[in-house]
């Protein structure tokens, strides 16, 4: 995991305790009762709930959705050299081994750094046993490069009996902020069909069947890609890892026909925008279009790397120094993304998973052909 040679322009004071402890639900809230932040550059800031998301959107838009449905990648283990340990199982590589995290027990709350080649993990009372082989990608990854957070591991029994450990002694990944261990399917959006997500596309997670039909109705299309999440505890700094993702024909030809009618491509979570990036080729006039791809991308999109074919994004909260912090200004702009995490701050604003959302619309650079204005709902 190599370090990223650019820092978020955005400055704010990380909350302490403003994050969401639990899934809305269980918070006696619909999904979509969650609250939204519009942030948009000729309008200003809008405090809503996410059940109006359609109210800030157009006819002739596109929201591009993530498919991927959430796996159980946490794991309880006792490492050779420290004891009881957490892990998480990132992603199945093509060779059969696995990317994987050590983190402390019981609630995963840290990662452990000092874990060597050779370290043995017994998975679920011995059910299975993982050895570390090598620091992934490379040696020296952490930020504080004390240690290395992601291994690579080889599974004693293979990868057909890993899946199968996980599927019956796993549980989604946590983390010690919450307030209590939830079913699989409070970790699942209204989209999750494909199974491969190491944790949660959570951007997604306000969507509801009645949002949808809504949007829908007001002429806002939906599309969906894949890309199967990683463990999402990067550490100041850090670039995202590999992941896998697919980009359908069919929604590359949906987003092309909306960008040469006008139309804004929002994209639901840093995941989608990743994929998307990463599937854009120039066309003859030298302009971007998007094509069907699939495979592991390495794409990290930043200002100096930005998005082609992304217009808005709809996002939770990202922790100060994230890289995901750098894919969000790279699409609403620094000035723009600043005023919108002031703002959540002050408004006290749910962090994390099963926290508020924002949905970022920056000024387009010039006018396509045939843009629509939004009008009032």
């Amino acid at each position: 995991m190599t370090l990223l040679s650019e820092r978020p322009a955005v400055r704010f004071l990380a909350p302490r305790d403003t994050f969401a402890p639990a899934p809305a639900e269980r918070r006696g809230l619909r999904r979509d009762q969650v609250r939204l932040l519009v942030a948009d550059e000729d309008r200003g800031l809008t405090h809503t709930s996410f059940a109006h998301l359609a109210e800030h959107l157009a006819p002739g838009d596109v929201v591009v959705v993530n498919d991927s449905a959430t796996v159980p990648a946490q794991l309880d283990a006792v490492s050779t050299r420290h004891g009881p340990v957490v892990v998480h199982l990132a992603t199945g590589l093509d060779d059969g081994s696995w990317v994987v995290e050590v983190r402390r027990a019981p609630d995963a709350d840290r990662a452990v750094l000092d874990a060597e080649d050779g370290d043995l993990l017994s998975v679920a009372a011995g059910t299975t046993y993982l050895r570390l082989t090598e620091p992934y990608p490379e040696p020296g990854s952490s930020p504080t490069r004390t240690g290395n957070r992601l291994w690579r591991a080889v599974i004693a029994d293979g990868d057909r009996v890993l899946r199968g450990v996980a599927r019956r002694y796993g549980r989604p990944i946590s983390y010690g902020y919450l307030a209590d261990r939830y079913p699989l399917a409070d970790y699942q959006t209204v989209f999750s069909h494909r199974p491969g997500s190491a944790e949660m596309p959570s951007a997604g997670r306000p969507f509801t069947a009645d949002l949808v039909t809504r949007l829908v109705s007001r002429g806002v299309t939906i599309t969906p890609v894949t890309l199967h999440t990683g463990v999402s505890s990067q550490e100041a700094g850090e670039s995202p890892q590999p992941e896998w993702f697919e980009v359908p024909g069919s929604s590359a030809a949906v987003v092309n026909a909306a960008r040469a009618g006008g139309g804004r491509v929002v994209a639901v979570g840093t995941t989608v925008t990743r994929a998307l990036e990463s599937a854009v080729v120039a066309a003859a006039d030298g302009s971007a279009r998007l094509v069907a791809r699939s495979g592991w991308t390495t794409r990290v999109v930043t200002p100096l790397e930005p998005p082609r074919v992304v217009d808005g994004l709809v996002t939770g909260w990202h922790d100060p120094e994230a890289s995901h912090l750098l894919l969000v200004e790279a699409v609403a702009g620094a000035e723009l993304a600043q005023q919108a995490y002031e703002a959540a701050v002050a408004e006290g604003y749910l962090w994390h998973e099963f926290g508020d959302s924002c949905l970022l619309l920056p000024r387009a650079e010039g006018v396509r052909p045939g843009r629509r204005d939004q009008g009032e709902s």
